[in-house]
């Protein structure tokens, strides 16, 4: 069987752990938190590695939290997400305090991963069949590990929205099952007549059916090195700039736009929830238990 490893990005977690960190809200009947299920999913479908993209500074509460528990029942790897680690000839501007997003958290994990690998966040809720989608395309037969032959999993937009504030999706455009434009699309929200709508300003309506991203992505062990060249890239026009962000979605956009990677969309249809908003967990909690009381998940996730 062909190894997988699953990338979660958890590197934004608050240094001060416990109460008001949205990742480690507890929403489980035992009180497992949103990467519990995520790994649990990652696991029945397949994949026996898990990669953690964390800060250093908080690797001891977050293996007290979570790590150590899961550590039972897979192979797990920790990498750092620091501001200075930058490729050789490049400084941090004076004055910069935050990384430099996604996609230098992924590049952490390059010396962890050798295989087919997933992204996901650290704080989405995918489901089940996401995770059976992107993990049954990484094994497939006529997967090239040495292409740049990428999969997303896209969900639908009705599934996403929240009822507690507006949200922001990459919104799919695809042809025959492949990506052809990611559009970022900001406050997205469903108004009292029922319509969805994006925008604050101007309101422009958004179907409600369309696909649209959640940063779950699935890639080829080649696909690290095209990070860490692109990165070079992004350093030498945005390097100076305080707040720039090296992004995996809008990098991997470009990437499509010049023809050099292709994106096979696979479609979910399990309904994605994330505490987003404080008013966010009770429903979430109310989700799952929906999902154990139809058998979907065990009461206790771990069995401990």
């Amino acid at each position: 069987m062909k190894n997988t490893t699953l990338v979660i990005m958890a590197a934004g977690l608050g240094s001060r752990f416990g109460t008001g960190i949205k990742q480690l809200a507890k929403i489980g009947p035992s009180n497992e938190i949103i990467m519990d299920y995520s790994v649990y999913d990652a696991v029945n479908a397949g994949f026996n590695k898990i990669v953690f993209i964390i800060r250093k500074d908080i690797e001891e509460d977050f293996k007290e939290i979570i790590g150590n528990r899961i550590s039972k029942h897979v192979n797990i790897e920790y990498a750092f997400q620091a501001l200075e680690d930058l490729p050789d000839g490049f400084v941090c501007p004076e004055g910069r305090t935050k990384p430099w997003g996604t996609g230098q958290a992924v590049l952490a994990a390059k010396d962890y991963v050798n295989e087919p690998f997933a992204i996901i966040n650290a704080d989405d809720y995918y489901g089940r069949e996401a995770f059976k989608l992107v993990h049954d395309y990484l094994v497939s037969e006529d997967f090239d590990e040495q292409s740049l032959r990428l999969c997303l999993v896209g969900f639908i937009l009705k599934n996403t929205l929240s009822d507690n504030g507006s949200v922001t999706r990459g919104v799919c455009t695809a042809e025959n099952g492949k990506l052809k434009s990611l559009e970022e699309t900001y406050e997205i929200r469903r108004l009292p007549d029922g319509r969805v709508v994006s925008g604050e300003d101007k309101e422009t309506e958004v179907s409600e059916n369309a696909v649209v991203s959640m940063n779950m992505w699935g890639c080829t062990p080649k696909f690290m090195q095209v990070l860490a060249d692109e990165f070079k890239t992004f350093l030498s026009e945005h390097g100076s700039e305080l707040k720039s962000e090296y992004l995996v979605p809008i990098l991997i956009g470009e990437l499509l736009k010049k023809g050099k990677v292709s994106v096979d969309v696979l479609e979910s249809h399990d309904k994605w929830f994330g505490v987003t908003y404080a008013e966010d967990k009770e429903y979430v909690e109310s989700e799952i238990r929906k999902l154990v009381d139809a058998g979907v998940y065990p009461d206790n996730l771990w069995g401990e």
